[in-house]
């Protein structure tokens, strides 16, 4: 028996080899292996990390890979997103720039892989370091003429400033800024801390513990000064259909000073200018104008103010009925019909204009440029000289036209 099967050894292991090429060919035949690229980018997952290492150089968050799989597998894997895993281990690495090839983690077999982009992940691990700053806090320009700052306060006094210790190193000062010129009123405001370097450059890549300071300020007026409203005199009418709009005066405010503080305490909180006289006026206008003060009281800073007078004309609206319309743009070879000799216009704009408006200074047409013969229905356009003028409407809104061919009249044969 021995004999035998050492005798037909060969003949079994060809026919077992047979069977299994057999076997595979049916496998391939009925579920091919295929070789893809994965249709969406694997996220990178940084593990093992020290912390008390950073990370502070730019790479790939995310890889592409091209697989060799069955069909069957490729379904699988592309309908579950959470089949593949890309892991980045960094344990065991310290500080140093350091290349590192990701590992693929593939949760359904059989599959290969033929290409993973990029191959391996260049990663710079720097040394976290927390170091406490105090706060700089640079308070510039004055308050307005006749006011007074308090004692400045601000919270909090110090932070600690985080992050790779290249940054850190960098950092000479944290600080917040706040300018105070002509402000009238008491502060109290959040500032943003910025992080500056030597050259008074900003550090970015670092954290801080916080990120903003409140800043406290007393603004008080100084005895003697006395902010009061300005109030503008007016005398006339403006033109006749106009109407005025607006009395606009810079600055509203005005701050007034006596030796004697009893004397600006006393005024009632307003304090009127010179008349502005706007009689017949049409059109806006500025003047510059005295303000009316009781004795031994002075203004700071100008002694005038811009009064300006905004005026406008009335709007009305009229209607212009049967404005004749034109054809414009026909072929020679055709003539038009109309059925509408005339459309009804109505107009919008200031009542000084309307009242001026010249029949020849509006235009209705219908533009039959292109058109053949036939029935059309056209929008008739307008055109306008006055700009202030609107047209709002135009009544029938559509006409129709239609074209025909001219007829040629047969000359009448001489005796």
């Amino acid at each position: 028996m021995l004999r035998w099967i050492g005798k037909n050894f060969k003949t079994f292991l060809l026919a077992l080899i047979m069977a299994i090429v057999v076997w595979v060919a049916a496998v391939n035949e009925a579920d091919p292996n295929e070789v893809l690229t994965y249709p969406t980018s694997i996220e990178i997952e940084i593990v093992g990390q020290d912390t008390d290492l950073l990370i502070t150089n730019s790479y790939s968050k995310q890889i592409e890979l091209t697989l060799r799989a069955p069909r069957s597998i490729w379904t699988q894997l592309t309908a579950d997103e959470d089949s593949i895993h890309a892991i980045l281990d960094l344990s065991g690495y310290g500080v140093g720039e350091h290349s590192i090839t990701p590992q693929i983690q593939i949760g359904l077999q059989p599959v290969k892989i033929i290409e993973v982009t990029p191959a391996s992940l260049t990663i710079n691990l720097e040394e976290l370091v927390t170091t406490t700053f105090s706060v700089d806090m640079l308070v510039t320009g004055a308050p307005s003429v006749g006011y007074q700052a308090g004692n400045i306060s601000y919270t909090p006094k110090e932070v600690t400033v985080s992050g790779p210790k290249s940054l850190v190193e960098r950092v000479a000062s944290v600080q917040a800024t706040f300018d105070l010129s002509d402000v009238r009123e008491s502060i109290d405001e959040n500032l943003p801390l910025r992080v500056i370097d030597e050259l008074n450059q900003r550090v970015n890549g670092v954290t801080l513990s916080e990120n903003e300071v409140g800043l406290l300020i007393p603004i008080s007026q100084q005895g003697g000064y006395r902010d009061v409203a300005v109030k503008v005199l007016v005398t006339g009418q403006v033109a006749n259909l106009h109407r005025l709009t607006n009395i606009s005066v810079f600055p509203p405010v005005v701050t007034l000073y006596s030796s004697d503080p009893e004397l600006v305490n006393a005024l009632p909180g307003v304090v009127e200018t010179e008349i502005l006289d706007i009689n017949g006026i049409s059109a806006d206008i500025s003047a510059r104008l005295q303000l009316t003060l009781p004795e031994n009281i002075l203004i700071v800073g100008d002694q005038t103010v811009l009064v300006t007078a905004a005026v406008e004309a009335i709007l009305g609206s009229q209607t212009i009925s049967d404005k004749p319309l034109e054809i414009i743009n026909l072929d020679p070879n055709l003539s038009a019909a109309l059925s509408s000799q005339t459309v009804d216009v109505i107009i919008t704009g200031p009542l000084p204009i309307l009242d001026a408006l010249n029949a020849t200074d509006l235009r209705v047409f219908v533009d039959v440029a292109g058109l053949g013969i036939g029935t059309h229905q056209l929008t008739p356009s307008f055109e306008i000289l006055n700009d202030e003028i609107q047209v709002e409407s135009l009544l029938p809104e559509s006409i129709e036209v239609i074209l025909s061919e001219t007829r040629q009249e047969t000359p009448t044969p001489l005796p």
